[in-house]
């Protein structure tokens, strides 16, 4: 049986090309990189794909950009996940296990017929799209629907709060880790146990959820 071809967007596509370009032996730390024009057309993609690479990069630690100036290479090798929304992602990870696992399981007790078609079409509009903000857009909702589901109105109010640090987050793993197919089965499982009305199941599905987003954190550093 052959694996499956994930496709890559645009954006991930940059990122890999730049890291090759800063692992590249004839670059060195200091060297100045082409400029964004000459990136997107080098690559045949657009600036803004070009910026969000080279932001990832600068997250990582690689690079650094400075006004007027271009964007510098400072180190080959990352240096770790800046925070995300002010936040440590070691303490997001944390926070999410005792926000989102529960909030889970009690979507599976509560959530309504409607609730579950609306969780069903967002995952297929996931899972078809190579845009990573549309994704993170989606994700967002995904999330968002399962906290409604709850029928809990404090963990609601946690979770949305949650999700403004952890949209950029999604976004910046989905380009440096490839994490959107992962992601996406990962979401079906949480999904298939709310539909089932399993809670047990749905908060597994939820810790495998967090504890794949808390690896993909950790090999980014």
């Amino acid at each position: 049986m052959h694996s499956p071809v994930h496709r890559v967007s645009a954006t991930e596509a940059a990122f890999r090309a730049i890291r090759d370009l800063i692992d590249d032996e004839s670059t060195t730390l200091g060297d100045r990189l082409p400029g964004e024009i000459s990136l997107a057309k080098q690559f045949a993609v657009s600036r803004s794909v070009i910026r969000e690479a080279l932001h990832a990069c600068s997250t990582l630690g690689l690079t650094e950009t400075r006004s007027g100036s271009g964007t510098f290479v400072v180190s080959k090798t990352p240096t770790g996940a800046a925070e995300f929304g002010g936040y440590d992602p070691d303490d997001l990870m944390e926070a999410r296990i005792h926000i989102e696992v529960p909030t889970a399981g009690h979507a599976a007790e509560r959530r309504t017929s409607e609730e579950v078609d609306r969780m069903r079409k967002l995952l297929a509009r996931m899972r078809s799209t190579t845009a990573i903000h549309e994704w993170v857009r989606l994700d967002h909702d995904f999330h968002t629907l399962v906290a409604e589901a709850s029928r809990n109105s404090v963990l609601m109010s946690i979770s949305a709060s949650m999700r403004r640090a952890l949209d950029p987050q999604s976004e910046f793993l989905n380009i440096t880790q490839a994490r959107q197919h992962d992601s996406d089965a990962e979401h079906a499982d949480i999904l298939a146990a709310i539909e089932a009305g399993d809670r047990d199941r749905a908060e597994r599905a939820a810790r495998r959820h967090i504890d794949g987003v808390a690896a993909a954190v950790r090999a980014s550093r």
